[in-house]
């Protein structure tokens, strides 16, 4: 089956206004000829307005960084999907490994960020991802079999395609390091497994799931070669035009 392709670029809490809207201009520039590959940006949220004016029929798409699983109401500071949708960005970022174990997000709180965003008509891009020590037990499945299964509690079938998996492991966030293509693939493979027991190998074989932790246009090649790895989502490297399109382009 043929799956979606897609290229994230998660700015964080970086950028201001200015060097946002050059960013996203230079990218535009690059971006004709990649075939059938998505290129997503996630600028603050601050930012989203702007740039997704900018972004329209550029080939760009425009993602927010997180979102609160309520509609409405006194939680200050956060930012509702209807807000997000509101604002017309296709895609919202729920579970990055910062939200897990920065903002002490619970798996209960990712799946119902999920179902809010997959309610008010947004594409989730769920986070999953084990932290160093938990790979060197030896728990790396089990931590992101469970983080995949308890992101999917109660979501119906017809709604699956709708979401993006990302695999990101913690280790490898803004180390330097980086899985292996291999340990990126096996992992990949395991989450593939897991949704396939929840529904079924059609949906399981459809689903994208990206690779995310220390991308570069160094390793992009191998990683994008493995048959599980269905794109990315790049940190520090997507807050350059160039090391960004690099990436986008090595992997043609």
């Amino acid at each position: 089956m043929s799956r979606r392709q897609i290229f994230a670029g998660n700015w964080k809490m970086y950028k201001t206004y200015n060097e946002a809207v050059d960013l996203v201009k230079g990218i535009m520039k690059d971006i004709a000829d990649i075939g059938s590959k998505e290129v997503v940006v996630f600028p603050p949220a601050v930012y989203l307005r702007d740039i997704v004016s900018l972004c329209k029929n550029s080939g760009i798409d425009v993602g927010i960084q997180n979102i609160h699983f309520e509609k409405e109401g006194a939680f200050t500071g956060e930012i509702s999907p209807l807000m997000a949708k509101d604002v017309e960005v296709r895609y919202a970022l729920i579970g990055h490994s910062e939200r897990r174990h920065v903002f002490h997000e619970t798996d209960d709180e990712v799946n119902k960020k999920v179902k809010a965003a997959l309610e008010a008509g947004l594409e989730p891009v769920v986070c999953v991802g084990e932290l160093l020590e938990e790979r060197e037990a030896g728990k790396s499945e089990d931590v992101v079999r469970r983080q995949t299964e308890v992101a999917f509690k109660d979501i119906d079938i017809k709604f699956v395609q709708k979401i993006i998996i990302a695999y990101e492991p913690v280790w490898a966030i803004g180390t330097g390091k980086v899985a292996t293509p291999d340990i990126a693939d096996t992992m990949h493979k395991s989450i593939r497994e897991t949704v396939k027991k929840k529904y079924n190998e059609k949906t399981a074989d459809g689903i994208s799931i990206l690779y995310g932790g220390s991308v570069k246009p160094e390793n992009i090649a191998e990683l994008y070669a493995k048959d599980n790895i269905d794109g990315v989502l790049v940190g520090g490297a997507s807050l350059k035009i160039k090391s960004f399109l690099d990436i986008i382009h090595v992997a043609q």
